[in-house]
């Protein structure tokens, strides 16, 4: 029974997908009919395959609209997938594409600190990590995500042991 509601949905999609009137349009139901698929209540496990494909939807949508006011929030939505796929490069780009092409979009910041972050956490670049963590406190002093940039740059390279040393050491100093 499951599978032919799915089975009937997916072929309403394929008949309203071939009956919409521009590519636009064509290119918005292909990424609504993979989101839909891809965060479905049913699905625990994301779909690597179509995750990727859904990525490929986000920046071929970007690339053919890149004056729509959406497009900066489809090339987000790109990046975070492929950070959550440990794709380090692929959202790199993306981040680096948004904080380019769209500086007056509202997670340029965000974008700026991720790419600070995956440098970090999935590059390992700690010299990379640390420059776009200081160009990211240089240039969002007042953002939410500053102090965790400062905190970063104060941390970079150090052992989970390391850290847990210092907090103990830190408690210790503040008791007396």
């Amino acid at each position: 029974m499951k599978n032919l509601k799915k089975l009937i949905t997916y072929f309403i999609v394929l008949i309203v997908f071939f009956a919409c009137s521009s590519p636009k349009e064509k290119a918005e139901l292909k990424i609504k009919e993979l989101e839909n698929i891809l965060f479905s209540d049913e699905n625990k496990m994301i779909d690597k395959a179509k995750a990727y494909e859904l990525i490929k939807a986000y920046t071929d949508f970007a690339e053919k609209y890149p004056d729509d006011i959406r497009t900066p929030e489809i090339l987000f939505k790109a990046g975070d997938m492929s950070m959550n796929l440990s794709d380090a490069v692929q959202s790199i780009k993306l981040f680096e594409q948004i904080i380019e092409q769209y500086p007056d979009y509202e997670k340029v910041a965000q974008c700026l600190f991720l790419t600070g972050f995956i440098y970090e956490n999935n590059l390992n670049d700690l010299n990379k990590a640390k420059k776009i963590y200081t160009e990211f406190i240089e240039k969002y002093p007042e953002n939410e995500f500053a102090d965790d940039a400062q905190v970063s740059i104060e941390n970079l390279g150090k052992t989970p042991e390391q850290l847990i040393k210092e907090f103990e050491e830190k408690t210790k100093k503040n008791e007396n």
